[in-house]
């Protein structure tokens, strides 16, 4: 929801400055975006109507994005929902997180916003939702080092109000305050029906404070750089504006984002809807989107990396050595009746703990517990996952 009434500076060759290595992996992975999907997406969202504050609506719309989610694999234990007061009106914010395996506390935020203003809001922004949807999907097997949240905002178009109460409410109330690496945010990038929809707007932060400035500019640069090598679209940069990066920018937060070059002229009426954008465009998005998101999380380089990691670390613990707290990652292998025990070598049991509906993430006191190696052992009806803990 915006309008961008400059470009900074429109370059084609300018990814070649800027580049980062090229990753065949990372291609894969990209070209694994189904165009089928995209479509799918838009069809599904623009059949769910207004999605407007109060509205049934929108309420339907929340509800089906859990179950997309579900379907790409994510856990109940992975998704949280945060309310928020728009109006006289009770709205909602959708985050799902995964977890990373290097560092597990700090956060690779891609987020778009759901409800919609005069119309279905097929492009802005349900063209943001498909693309992060592909990257969800793509993405959730895929181990990556730093945790991901796929959040999707409501109240944006009443004034950022529900990504401004994640922020308050959430990223600054969380104790330490919620590390973030970066915020890339994905609004009205569905192009213009009719159009030759090959150019991404690339958006850094030239705002205040100026103090995160230079490093939105780096981010952007290696954005511009992951558009040319995963997917077939050129790029112009432009500055962010008006969307839901902008209170994690007054938030001294690294910001970058996309925005559609062609901007549609049917934003905020009834035919804001498929017929007059490009879908086409969107699938495009998605694999830049993509290819990015794989660059920002550091994601596996190899298949066979990640799949060693998926047959192995579906469950995790950390730190490694600990001290003071061990934390139990559930991943997707959450499940009701789960058991924590910690062994010496021994064999003795010196921690057991039941939990009957586990969190994504759970801590354990081990303050008591001598120094040494042990074997943390996490069991259900479904798995039994043993690893070897050292504690200090």
């Amino acid at each position: 929801m915006k309008n961008i009434l400059f470009s900074l500076i429109v370059l084609s060759g300018f990814n070649t400055a800027f580049s980062q290595q090229y990753i065949p992996y990372y291609a894969t992975v990209a070209n694994q975006v189904s165009e089928s999907n995209v479509l799918t997406t838009l069809t599904q969202f623009e059949n769910l109507g207004v999605k407007r504050r109060g509205t049934p609506a929108l309420q339907n719309t929340l509800n089906w994005l859990k179950t997309r989610y579900t379907s790409f694999g994510y856990t109940a234990s992975q998704m949280q929902e945060y309310s928020f007061q728009n109006g006289s009106s009770t709205c909602k914010n959708l985050v799902v997180t995964k977890i990373g395996t290097v560092y597990p506390n700090t956060f690779v935020i891609i987020c778009g916003h759901y409800d919609t203003i005069a119309g279905t809001g097929t492009n802005d922004n349900g063209s943001g939702v498909a693309t992060i949807f592909e990257v969800a999907r793509l993405l959730q097997n895929i181990p990556t080092e730093y945790s991901i949240k796929f959040i999707n905002f409501s109240g944006e178009e009443d004034g950022l109000i529900g990504s401004q109460s994640f922020v308050s409410s959430v990223v600054n109330a969380t104790s330490p305050k919620m590390k973030i690496k970066l915020v890339f945010n994905i609004d009205e990038v569905g192009g213009i029906a009719g159009y030759d929809n090959n150019t991404i707007t690339c958006e850094r932060d030239t705002g205040s404070p100026t103090s995160n400035n230079a490093a939105s500019n780096t981010i952007t640069n290696e954005l511009i750089a992951c558009v040319g090598l995963y997917s077939p679209l050129q790029t112009e940069l432009s500055y962010t504006y008006a969307s839901d990066y902008m209170p994690f920018e007054e938030n001294n937060e690294i910001i970058t984002g996309f925005f559609e070059t062609n901007e549609t002229p049917y934003k905020h009426t009834a035919n804001d809807n498929l017929e007059n954008m490009d879908p086409y465009y969107v699938y495009n998005v998605a694999q830049a989107a993509t290819g990015a998101m794989l660059h920002f999380a550091k994601a596996s380089t190899t298949a066979l990396e990640a799949e060693g990691f998926n047959q192995n670390q579906s469950i995790s613990f950390y730190p490694n050595p600990s001290k003071d707290v061990l934390t139990l990652n559930f991943g997707t292998a959450a499940q009701p009746e789960s058991t924590f025990s910690l062994i010496d070598i021994n064999g003795k049991t010196v921690i057991t703990q039941k939990f009957i509906v586990p969190n994504q993430l759970e801590s354990i006191n081990i303050t008591s517990v001598a120094a040494g190696m042990y074997f943390a052992i996490i069991e259900n009806t479904a798995t039994r996952t043993t690893k070897k803990i050292v504690i200090e």
